[in-house]
């Protein structure tokens, strides 16, 4: 008996697969509903192995889902908010149209409209719990969060982007900022162009965000906030969510206390008061009762049975600390043995350095503790805060244009240890032969700074944090030359460029050959007008100085003239078959010859090289020689990419060494 047959679009990829369109349908919702579920629900486009299989109609679909998602979407609590709104705003509309003021207007106020009664049509709570089952998880996709949050928190108010969105977003991204600076949790950052680059390990997962500069931002029309927006809207929910798991983990309460006056003067961080969210604090009395109107305390034990209980538990405490004395003196020696850390040392020269442990890893914490700073009003307040303040800064001064919150805006306070400006220093003298400084209000003396203090450049505490140590301050003086502000998130392979090594040690061995002819070209341009003027000199006083041919001279004199004549005649060979002009010979000179030889051995050496890896080229697969020529390209080309580093490094050296 024949087998029953099938029917068209019940199997294979025509049911795994459904387009938009059908989506939409099935759903019942308008197609900007339809992506803010998706968004928040996680679902994307997915793409069949047969387009043709799984369209179901005969025009061409572009945007397929699985089938399976867009039945999960249909439990989702959300979607019914939606229609309900969808409902309602046709009911509104509906009463307009017939001239119902009344009805539309009792219509008006059940619905949710946040911008007016500022409550929610929906919330995501259930959403964020789906998405993320444990808070590791959470944590993990925190990074284009905070991008995404910090970005639209210096974005202008607009009608695509309202003035409430972007003020929860700052607020938000401060609170965070708060717990990143109680938990000392922030490792590395790196300024670049698209903006500062903030590393911290929370809980045992690095989280990496971008922070845009604080410039006036120019929104563009051709970026669809809608979409943005709709990130932006989980986002919140997310970061909120995240910001009072960490506050309760530390101990702190949640939501911290928030000065509205303090930040309308641009207090940032200084706006927020933090609190711990225990029931006494310590120090404080016991709680009091109330009865018949009078304040009395709770009735105690009574005080000569509760001297001779405190009397026995002193004498115990010392019979234990005793004891414990004893116990710490024969063990001091095991805890030193025990207490060494253990060094890693590469298995081979040349191989990579695992990081070494030590015993307090929270030392970088307070890399800035014994500092007191001030900031110039040039330099970018917001950001350098942070991190002074992340690595245990607690005494930060500024003027008083940069807003509240400074520890001090007398530029000439003595407790001042660090001075950070951006620009070298230039004073004017007015007057009254009193000098004032164009990096703040306050004057100075003529050509005079405060004494004690160390002037460094905003570079100074981002190198400092990475490398975990204060950096050298006449390296980062105002108007000095700064070193290369490196990356921390790269690491150096071996056999890269590396900026901190010398070139000597990284360049190849032809790369030094050329540089040294280089040198020798330069050094014989400037030498022939000199030979050229001591020629016609020199043949005269050889000619009257001339007394004739010793035996050994002349034999040393053939064999020379034979070994040149032999040279050049190698070079006008070589020429002939390059198809080059002959380029006038060099003087013969030992070190000429040494270079010459030395070019030869290399040519020789790499094409021993290159014959050897053909051979065993020859001795892999098909597959296995594919995969090797690929690997030989990507080398090349990294080999390639350091070549133009060194060379342009070489060019900048030269350059300094000449100014």
């Amino acid at each position: 008996m024949a087998g029953e047959r099938k029917k068209k679009g019940t199997s294979g990829n025509a049911k795994n697969y459904i387009t938009r369109t059908q989506a939409v349908k099935k759903l019942q919702l308008s197609l900007p509903d339809f992506r803010k579920l998706c968004i928040w629900k996680g679902i994307f486009p997915r793409e069949p192995r047969n387009r043709r299989k799984a369209s179901k109609s005969s025009t061409a679909s572009t945007t397929f889902y699985y089938t399976k998602d867009i039945q999960y979407l249909l439990h989702e609590p959300l979607l019914q908010k939606f229609r309900d709104q969808k409902v309602l705003e046709k009911k509104i509309s509906r009463a307009l149209g017939r001239g119902d003021v009344t009805d539309a207007s009792r219509l008006e106020r059940n619905a949710a409209r946040p911008e007016k009664t500022g409550k929610p049509r929906y919330t995501l709570d259930h959403v964020i719990r789906e998405r993320y089952p444990t808070f590791v998880d959470a944590v993990r996709d925190l990074d284009d969060c905070l991008s995404m949050l910090f970005l639209f928190a210096n974005l202008p108010s607009t009608a695509a982007v309202p003035a409430k969105m972007v003020a929860k977003c700052e607020r938000l991204c401060l609170e965070f900022q708060h717990y990143i600076i109680v938990s000392h949790s922030l490792q590395k950052s790196f300024l670049s162009i698209k903006g500062i680059y903030y590393q911290a390990n929370i809980q045992g997962e690095d989280v990496l965000w971008l922070v845009p500069y604080k410039f006036n931002q120019r929104v563009v029309g051709d970026i669809d906030f809608r979409i943005m927006g709709t990130f932006v809207e989980f986002y919140m929910t997310l970061l909120k969510f995240i910001n009072f798991r960490l506050y309760t983990a530390a101990g702190l309460k949640y939501p911290p206390v928030f000065d509205q006056a303090k930040d309308d003067l641009a207090g940032e961080l200084g706006a927020f008061k933090l609190e711990g969210n225990r029931a006494l604090v310590e120090g404080e009395e016991a709680p009091k009762q109330i009865t018949n109107g009078e304040s009395t305390t709770s009735a105690g034990p009574d005080p000569k049975t509760q001297a001779a209980v405190n009397k026995l538990l002193s004498q115990m405490r010392q019979e234990e600390d005793g004891s414990e004395a004893q116990a710490k003196e024969s063990g001091a020696a095991e805890e030193q043995a025990t207490n060494a850390i253990d060094k890693f040392e590469p298995a081979a020269p040349g191989g990579d350095i695992l990081p070494q442990p030590a015993l307090n890893g929270n030392d970088t914490g307070s890399l800035f503790a014994n500092c007191t700073f001030y900031l110039s009003r040039e330099t970018p307040r917001q950001p350098i805060e942070f991190i002074l303040r992340a690595f245990g800064c607690k005494r930060i001064g500024w003027d008083a244009v940069l807003g509240e919150g400074a520890y001090t805006t007398n530029e000439l306070d003595p407790s001042i240890t660090h001075h950070i400006v951006d620009r070298p220093i230039l004073q004017a003298a007015n007057g009254n032969g009193v000098a004032e400084d164009n990096q703040t209000a306050q004057k100075l003396a003529a050509n005079q700074r405060v004494p004690g203090r160390t002037y460094v450049q905003p570079q100074w505490v981002w190198d400092s944090i990475n490398d975990a140590e204060l950096k050298r301050p006449d390296m980062y003086a105002p108007g000095a030359s700064l070193p290369p502000h490196l990356s921390p998130f790269v690491k150096s392979t071996q056999g890269s460029y590396d900026p901190t090594v010398p070139l000597e040690e990284q360049q190849t061995e032809a790369e030094a050959l050329a540089e040294s002819d280089g040198e020798d070209v330069g050094e014989d341009a400037e030498n022939d007008m000199d030979i050229a003027e001591d020629d016609e000199e020199d043949e005269e006083d050889e000619d009257e100085a001339f007394g004739g041919f010793g035996e050994d001279e002349g034999d040393d004199a053939d064999e020379g003239e034979e070994q040149l004549s032999e040279m050049q005649h190698q070079e006008e060979l070589e020429a002939e078959l390059a198809g080059k002009p002959l380029k006038r010979a060099a003087a013969a000179t030992p070190q000429n010859k040494a270079k010459a030889d030395a070019r030869k051995k290399l040519a020789a050496q790499a094409r021993e090289d290159a014959e050897d890896l053909e051979r065993a080229k020859g001795m892999l697969s098909k597959k296995k020689r594919r995969l090797y020529d690929m690997m030989e390209y990507t080398n090349k080309k990294k080999s390639d990419q350091d070549k133009v580093l060194r060379e342009k490094r070489r060019k900048i050296e030269k350059q300094r060494s000449k100014a």
